[in-house]
């Protein structure tokens, strides 16, 4: 019998309509359109200038050349960060869990998951070793053919990562066959 009162109460307020009564203030606020009046601000405009210092999230911030892979329009040329173990460990470790499924392991484009597509298979990415490093992070960042964008699965650091790992990968293409690489280079 004591169960019963508090499971009558529960019962009572899942007939209450707090939750939605809540959410409907928020979606029935009011907005302003641009260039509308508002009665809030003193001199009657309802678009605000932004305070100092804010920086739209279109616009690349800091050095373009390592946040978009261009300067001046450009792809740049070389990796704008040192390129030490570590960062190429990084890369490797993010190449295999972004990219590999479809450009392979080895980076040449055979894969099982391009084995069946159907639209467009893929690039070698060893046989793009002319194309500037802007050009890879900015396909990385951007996307590229039916290749979507993956800036929000790296973040800048680990996309120049990935850059310099597919250039080892085509740096160690273009020497098979060759005399071998000593292991301190490995």
């Amino acid at each position: 019998m004591r169960w019963l009162i508090p499971a009558a109460g529960l019962a009572a307020l899942t007939g209450c309509n707090v939750s939605s009564e809540f959410l409907q203030r928020m979606e029935s606020q009011a907005k302003y359109e641009y260039y509308e009046t508002s009665e809030f601000w003193p001199d009657g405009r309802a678009m605000r200038v932004p305070p100092a210092g804010t920086v739209p999230r279109e616009r690349p911030v800091g050095n373009p050349g390592i946040s978009t892979g261009r300067a001046n329009g450009v792809a740049v040329s070389a990796i704008p960060l040192p390129v030490d173990k570590q960062l190429l460990a990084l890369g490797q470790k993010k190449y295999n869990i972004v990219c590999s499924q479809c450009h392979g392991v080895l980076g040449d484009g055979n894969s099982v998951v391009a084995e069946n597509m159907a639209l467009r298979l893929p690039p070698s990415l060893l046989e793009l070793a002319d194309k500037p490093a802007g050009h890879f992070y900015t396909a990385i960042n951007e996307g590229y053919g039916i290749m979507p964008s993956f800036s929000g699965e790296l973040d800048t650091r680990e996309r120049w990562a990935v850059v310099a790992y597919v250039r080892a990968l085509q740096a160690a293409r273009s020497t098979a066959g060759t005399q071998p690489v000593p292991q301190e280079n490995r």
